[in-house]
């Protein structure tokens, strides 16, 4: 969005020859993104082998890069000032910690023991997910559905300390305590308060501070009128273009995996599509109960619904082994993640429409979907 104010959120679309190539087939490049990926992987010998050399620990330095430019561009949209009204509204505030850290995590551990309870590896990858709240890919969901930027900083910003503080006591929880009153066996996970807040400072910290210094900074510098026609709209390309070779990167790397066991990509992917779906409407329900509106609304459900695989992966590997179910598992998570998620961005435009969201909010948020958010 180039611009902050709700009249201008308002304004009517742009005719669709006004669209960019990249905007208007959007959907068909992130899938296309997908293949590309999966064939790089089969095709080019060693290119598999490449990639994993540009690993530091557990980080893919590809990846890594790729999500730090995906996420600065939202984050450099944001009016920090107004993050403050997001902590006013504790209600809405609580409701999201509700959501993020009891009915998510309870929500992924019963998918997993359902669905995957021969196959305690897999089940233990999946449950590793679900306890770990996303804090990068939800901006690029957030906006592309028209949510709160705004709200959407602010609660990454919440879930990543809450998640440093609690990570590991929640995987001793779900992983150790849980499983045996079920009948199965308990699985000792040792995560340090450093190596969580190592990812969160690398996926987060980065692109947050170069945003903050961006927006804050330009705008006292040149003004808002320039920030918001000038210089904001050159930074979408940025956005979408490092999503889509994060794609590529992500579907190269685990390509040889997904076309050796296809079925354990299947068994992995059912309870990961059904959570990403139930957190995404039951999260969006209690946003418009609670008469968020439709951006905060949105913003809740993407943050409910998204989750953080790259610390997943992390510990996944350095506890149980890059060869590893577990490991296997919270690598075909994003995968799964990025077309549900995709599909579930057109999804929340339908609901506006048909759970009858009003204001100039929600109407801008019409026009920028149906063109694609400006670049």
């Amino acid at each position: 969005m180039t611009v902050a104010d709700p009249a201008a959120r308002a304004a009517p679309a742009a005719p669709s020859g006004r669209l960019s190539f990249l905007d208007r087939y959007l959907t068909l490049w992130i899938f296309l993104a997908m293949g590309a990926g999966l064939v790089l992987g089969e095709a080019v010998p060693g290119i598999s082998n490449a990639l994993d050399r540009l690993t530091v620990g557990t980080t893919s330095l590809p990846i890594a890069a790729g999500l730090m430019l995906m996420m600065y561009p939202p984050l450099a949209r944001v009016r920090y000032g107004r993050m403050r009204s997001v902590f006013v509204d504790a209600r809405l505030l609580g409701l999201s910690m509700l959501e993020n850290w009891l009915i998510g995590p309870l929500l992924m551990f019963g998918l997993a023991v359902v669905f995957l309870r021969s196959a305690p590896g897999l089940m233990a990858g999946v449950i590793l997910i679900g306890l770990a709240r996303c804090i990068a890919m939800v901006l690029v969901w957030n906006d592309l559905a028209c949510g709160d930027r705004e709200y959407a900083a602010a609660l990454v910003a919440l879930n990543s300390v809450f998640q440093i503080l609690t990570f590991s006591a929640y995987a001793f929880l779900f992983l150790t305590v849980l499983p045996p009153y079920l009948g199965l066996g308990a699985t000792t996970v040792e995560v340090t308060f450093a190596s969580v807040a190592v990812s969160v400072g690398l996926y987060l910290g980065v692109p947050f501070v170069a945003g903050l210094v961006s927006s804050v900074g330009l705008r006292r510098r040149r003004g808002d009128a320039w920030y918001e026609t000038r210089f904001a709209p050159r930074l979408g390309p940025i956005t979408l273009a490092a999503l889509l070779f994060t794609i590529v990167v992500m579907f190269a790397l685990q390509g040889g995996r997904i076309l050796a066991n296809p079925l354990g990509v299947l068994e992995v992917a059912l309870p990961l599509a059904l959570y990403f779906v139930l957190m995404f409407f039951g999260a969006f329900a209690l946003g418009r109960k609670a008469r968020a509106g439709y951006e905060r609304s949105t913003t809740l459900a993407f943050t409910a619904a998204s989750n953080n695989f790259e610390l997943a992966i992390a510990v996944a590997v350095s506890v149980f082994g890059l060869a590893s179910p577990e490991a296997f598992a919270t690598a075909i998570g994003p995968l799964i993640e990025v077309p549900v998620l995709l599909a579930l961005v057109r999804v929340a435009v339908r609901l506006r429409d048909r759970w009858a969201f009003t204001g100039p909010a929600a109407a801008g948020a019409a026009a920028r979907v149906v063109r694609g958010p400006e670049r």
